[in-house]
């Protein structure tokens, strides 16, 4: 079997020969694997089986410090999502960046419309990736589309959590507004993706804690939902086979049936510190797959090798049972994992 088949089996609920891994490090464990291999590219080092496709980069040069008043010495765009115009500045811990709000003042739905969006739809960001998914489908990997943070959190980042919030409740027409736009721009980029022949398509934002869901089931059902439900129509239009992924933090059980209906296949990261793994598998497994399972908060910084293994071991013959489990840290891999942790992932995601 090849990679690619054992894979998408997984992801498909159907028994694979062996349990597919992911995960992210953060700078401080990246600089670490540099060190101790002298090679830059972990998801090639470690025969990752599955890659992120990017788009070709934006032409655009705006300025988005004009919708600030000030900015803290050292603000830049957020690293890890540089063209929305949210700005980041420089936090109290390790790579963390406290987040500014480009929305912030804004006090009419002109001004969200009138905003500098991102050219994300504009046709030469895509002329390369076909070619660009051909190429790892050749090299016998799994591809996937990176869409989350798909229209809750991008609309409070833009906006600011607590005016957004506020507005979200009272069906304000700036909140409206600006979730309608973020849908508009995330329907025709599921559909390129899907047309560009991508794997999964992951969707996905943070609406709960790890007590329970951040806004309520019924907002979130009235809000956020049937758009979300617009986004999977519309890739699963032009690819019928294209699996969708969410990823939510915390604990979203309550909506997990929802998500279900509205043709979630993949869900991620099933956090275990609030949502059992196995609970999740015997509830929902005939329904969905799960991605991640693995704790950051737990196993990963403070278990010790050994039961770093017997963690992924016992994952892979429950929640693993019959498919349906790819391994992934429900997180980054924070500077607190030792790399001796790091090492007993890898041993026991490979282990025959």
């Amino acid at each position: 079997m090849t990679n690619r088949e054992n894979i998408l089996r997984a992801l498909r609920r159907q028994q694979p020969e062996r349990v597919g891994f992911d995960f992210v490090f953060s700078p401080a464990l990246l600089e670490e694997f540099r060190r101790r291999t002298g090679r830059e590219d972990y998801q090639e080092y470690y025969q990752f089986p599955l890659r992120c496709i990017e788009l070709d980069p934006t032409r655009l040069q705006t300025d988005y410090t004009v919708f600030f008043d000030a900015l803290p010495a050292g603000t830049r765009p957020l690293d890890w999502n540089p063209e929305w115009g949210i700005m980041g500045a420089p936090g109290p811990t390790a790579h963390f960046q406290e987040m500014l709000h480009p929305m912030a003042k804004f006090e009419s739905v002109a001004q969200v419309e009138a905003y500098p969006w991102p050219d994300w739809l504009a046709d030469y960001r895509w002329q390369q990736l076909p070619a660009r998914v051909a190429g790892l489908k050749q090299r016998d990997l799994v591809v996937c589309a990176f869409m989350e943070m798909t229209l809750f959190e991008l609309a409070w980042y833009l906006r600011g959590m607590d005016r957004f919030m506020e507005e979200l409740i009272g069906e304000e027409d700036i909140a409206t507004a600006l979730l309608d736009k973020l849908t508009a721009i995330r329907i025709g980029m599921a559909q390129r993706y899907a047309a560009a022949g991508a794997d999964v398509l992951m969707l996905g934002d943070d609406v709960a804690t790890q007590i329970d869901m951040m806004i309520s089931p019924a907002l979130w059902r009235a809000t956020l939902k049937p758009r979300l439900a617009e986004v999977i129509r519309a890739a699963k239009a032009v690819n019928p086979q294209i699996l969708i992924f969410y990823h939510g933090d915390g604990n979203m059980e309550r909506i997990v049936p929802d998500l279900i209906e509205i043709g979630v296949e993949i869900l991620n990261p099933v956090q275990p510190e609030c949502m059992d793994p196995l609970r999740m598998k015997e509830l929902f497994g005939d329904r969905l797959a799960f991605w991640g399972c693995i704790g950051t908060q737990t196993t990963m910084p403070f278990s010790t090798p050994g039961e770093v293994q017997q963690t992924i071991a016992k994952l892979i013959a429950t929640v693993g049972k019959g498919g349906g489990l790819l391994l992934a840290p429900t997180h980054t891999l924070e500077p607190d994992v030792p790399w001796a942790n790091v090492e007993a992932l890898l041993a026991a995601v490979k282990a025959p």
